[in-house]
């Protein structure tokens, strides 16, 4: 597209079914290069990946040719395949806009989230997300 210029950084939230502890950490470090993997294949850039053992974060680059939803289910459908028999990623998903100037801080986030979850758990972290962002929500089906 060619004239055509956008900043569109994402910073995706998503648990796996159930919020079940079924990434294992030893396998992170492969997780998150498998998704740069897919990222890079589907042309948009993966900036940074974190979690648990029950979610993921992602902050990535989105090309202004590209869906937010076709990202994200490439994203969640070739990882959920990749982990293997038994693993599967929650339905939906958190995507938050970032700002450029907001990168490095988002980034950290992301990269010390073992350390976020001493303090509360995912439920509260996301819901925090939400309020943050002005995103209005039902408690009873936000986490299905």
């Amino acid at each position: 597209m060619a004239h055509t210029y956008s900043s569109n950084i994402i910073h995706c939230v998503f648990s796996t079914k159930e919020r079940c502890s079924l990434i294992p950490a030893d396998r992170t470090t492969e997780l998150y290069a498998y998704l740069g993997g897919i990222a890079r294949g589907e042309g948009f850039t993966l900036i940074a990946a974190g979690g648990t053992a029950n979610h993921i974060h992602l902050l990535f680059v989105l090309p202004a040719s590209h869906s937010l939803a076709h990202a994200v289910q490439k994203l969640k459908g070739s990882s959920s395949r990749w982990m293997g028999d038994g693993f599967s990623w929650q339905e939906g998903y958190g995507a938050f806009s970032v700002s450029a100037s907001q990168v490095p801080v988002v980034k950290r986030y992301i990269q010390n989230q073992e350390e976020h979850h001493r303090k509360r758990d995912f439920e509260q972290e996301f819901v925090a997300l939400l309020r943050n962002c002005g995103i209005a929500y039902d408690e009873r089906y936000v986490f299905g």
